[in-house]
């Protein structure tokens, strides 16, 4: 069997995630009980069923904290599973519950919606870093159905995923970005005005870009950075390793070197194991715009 798991912040994106998953074929049940999970898991598949994806969340209740321990169980009884954490900022939670007017599941009469968002954060702590997280602030639905397109795509089983990631400085970090490189000082396209319009991804860009020497040095420089210490994020049992690179407004350098560095180590077997290195790209400005 192959199980996902989602969870997250509620409005942080988990019925979308849950949706994409069913369209893909994925057998889904939303709000399941940690205590649950394992006799679930082992019904469904004395059933057959091949795919299965669950969400467990706060709605749940009690009990997240016991979900490592149903892991290690689901392990032992060889059911490949991987894990995505859905989250937002709390601005952005704010903003999407007074959009579509919904009520928090954790709010009532003595709680606002800000601490009934903090009181899920809080709850949801000890799960937080089991597996992938996305950072959806800002994310547009298809956007974030693409990115768990590619995240139910990317077998953990096969090696490391090594992700790079574009951002805007003026939009924020990204919040589940492993490593950080600002390129902001580099010569910007912005500035000149035929190409302003364009992304990173569009020839006149690039061409621009590679025609500045300090493009091409901090180039080399993050791939030798990423490489050199690629071995070790790999023996700390790391299936994802997201590269964010962010410039002012991340539209032109961060998206171009996201999409350069991506394909130069796409071809690269990750050592000391020598698993096929698989790349991913993902633009946080240009997938909200």
């Amino acid at each position: 069997m192959e199980l996902i798991l989602i969870s997250g912040f509620s409005g942080s994106g988990k019925s979308v995630a849950l949706n994409l998953l069913e369209d893909s074929g994925y057998y889904c049940v939303d709000n399941l009980p940690v205590a649950m999970l394992t006799v679930l898991v082992r019904m469904l598949r004395e059933e057959k069923v091949s795919k299965l994806a669950i969400a467990i969340d706060a709605r749940s209740g009690g009990g997240i904290e016991l979900l490592p321990e149903k892991l290690e169980i689901l392990s032992e009884d060889n059911v490949r599973h991987t894990f995505l954490f859905l989250y937002s900022n709390e601005e952005t939670l704010l903003k999407r519950y007074s959009e579509t007017r919904r009520r928090h599941p954790l709010a009532s009469d003595q709680q606002t919606l800000a601490e009934a968002i903090h009181t899920e954060s809080e709850l949801l702590a000890p799960i937080s870093n089991l597996g992938h997280r996305i950072d959806t602030s800002g994310l547009k639905a298809n956007a974030l159905r693409e990115w768990v397109r590619q995240f139910i795509e990317a077998d953990a089983s096969q090696g490391l995923t090594l992700m790079f990631q574009s951002f805007g400085f003026k939009h924020g970090i990204p919040l589940d970005a492993d490593l950080v490189f600002d390129v902001r000082c580099l010569p910007n396209p912005y500035y000149t005005p035929e190409l302003r319009p364009l992304t990173g991804r569009d020839q006149p860009v690039i061409d621009f870009l590679e025609g500045e020497p300090d493009v091409l040095r901090m180039r080399a420089d993050i791939a030798r950075f990423v490489s050199d210490w690629l071995p070790n994020y790999i023996r700390d049992n790391r299936n994802y390793l997201t590269v964010a690179i962010g410039c002012t407004g991340g539209q032109h350098r961060s998206v171009y070197l996201a999409e350069v560095l991506a394909g130069e180590f796409s071809h690269q077997a990750t050592a000391p194991v020598r698993t096929p290195l698989r790349t991913l790209v993902r633009h946080r400005t240009l997938a909200g715009a």
